[in-house]
């Protein structure tokens, strides 16, 4: 669903910041060779992670859906330069993509990789997090938030993609449409959870800005 029209989208994009072009090139890449492109953060969406990031100016970053990795590389802009990024996705095909276009920028050295599930792997990482990019399962967003609280430094911001889930959070529910009834309950819990204020933002999917009082 588009919430605004094509042409408003272009001209905020064309009275946004340019889009890097390592990540350009990586836009390109992911829609030539990989599939469902459209996962993709783009160049907006981008922009924006890469604005909130310069302004938190985390050291500890976590990602939860890798994807390629274009927005693990907007999120490293703000990043403290001793800081690191940890990035957690299940699809081993697209390591070595990811891999390439990481190294191909300034934080390499960097972003750490972790293959598998993200429940798994979310309480074996002992550092306390600025900034947390929620961009996976829709399923399991109940469940990452409140393993992802007490990792989460005071003041850190936690942001969650897709919570409007192309206005069907707005739609009579469907019985099997897991995604849809996990992604109503979580956004109400992030209205109401007193451990963070919120604001939700009609950024492309949704975007929800969490931060951790």
């Amino acid at each position: 669903m588009h919430f605004i029209s094509q042409e408003l989208e272009d001209y905020i994009e064309q009275h946004s910041e340019k889009e890097p072009a390592l990540l350009a090139a990586l836009n390109k890449e992911t829609y030539q060779k990989i599939l469902l492109p459209r996962m993709l953060s783009g160049h907006f969406q981008g922009r924006v992670l890469s604005m909130l990031s310069k302004l938190i100016r985390p050291m500890n970053i976590l990602e939860i859906g890798t994807y390629t990795g274009y927005s693990a590389l907007c999120l490293c802009e703000g990043m403290r330069e001793n800081g690191q990024l940890h990035t957690i996705d299940i699809k081993e095909e697209l390591v070595d993509f990811q891999r390439k276009h990481f190294d191909k920028s300034s934080w390499g050295k960097q972003i750490v990789q972790h293959l598998g599930e993200a429940t798994a792997i979310i309480p074996t990482l002992e550092l306390q997090f600025d900034l947390v990019f929620i961009d996976a399962d829709k399923e399991n967003y109940l469940n990452y938030f409140e393993m992802i609280v007490p990792k989460m430094n005071k003041g850190g911001v936690i942001l969650s993609d897709n919570v409007l889930w192309s206005g069907k959070v707005l739609e009579p529910l469907q019985t099997n449409d897991v995604s849809t009834k996990v992604l109503q309950a979580y956004n109400q819990l992030l209205k109401n959870d007193p451990r963070i204020e919120t604001v939700l933002l009609p950024i492309r999917d949704g975007l929800t800005v969490s931060r951790v009082l």
